[in-house]
């Protein structure tokens, strides 16, 4: 039996390049249910990035690769059995945690994502409106 608390390389690691869908680096509310022999956890944590496919979080709960867990929207109450793919350590003995849904479930996290297209290093910030420019007294 793997030591769950060693940090493991993720299986077919993924590239920008290659990935199935777009992460998107947010901070959005979730829990996370399981199971540890008999006995159920459940944690509070917020995402550092999600996609179509899953998402990455910090845990201080053990979780071993292989393993199902129970992804909770507190938002919406939507729930969602995933998948253990990654794990590495991560800082404030947390453990960096890679999930994947069973199916890809977009709609999940109730945001739009950006076009297969889409280059971060092309986002402007909105350039002031007179309307705007008046309110802040400027």
């Amino acid at each position: 039996m793997p030591d769950s608390k060693m940090p493991i390389a993720p299986a077919g690691d993924r590239t920008t390049e290659n990935r199935r869908s777009r992460r998107v680096q947010i901070a959005m509310p979730v829990i996370i249910r399981g199971k540890r022999g008999r006995e159920t956890f459940e944690e509070k944590s917020l995402t550092a990035a999600v996609s179509a496919h899953g998402c990455m979080l910090r845990l201080s709960t053990a979780v071993m690769r292989g393993e199902q867990v129970t992804i909770i929207n507190p938002v919406t109450s939507d729930e969602q059995i995933c998948t253990v793919t990654f794990l590495a350590q991560s800082d404030n003995a947390k453990v960096e945690v890679g999930l994947e849904f069973l199916r890809p479930c977009p709609q999940f996290w109730r945001i739009h994502f950006p076009p297969d297209d889409w280059d971060p290093a092309d986002r402007k910030l909105p350039t002031s409106s007179p309307a705007l420019a008046g309110r802040r007294g400027l």
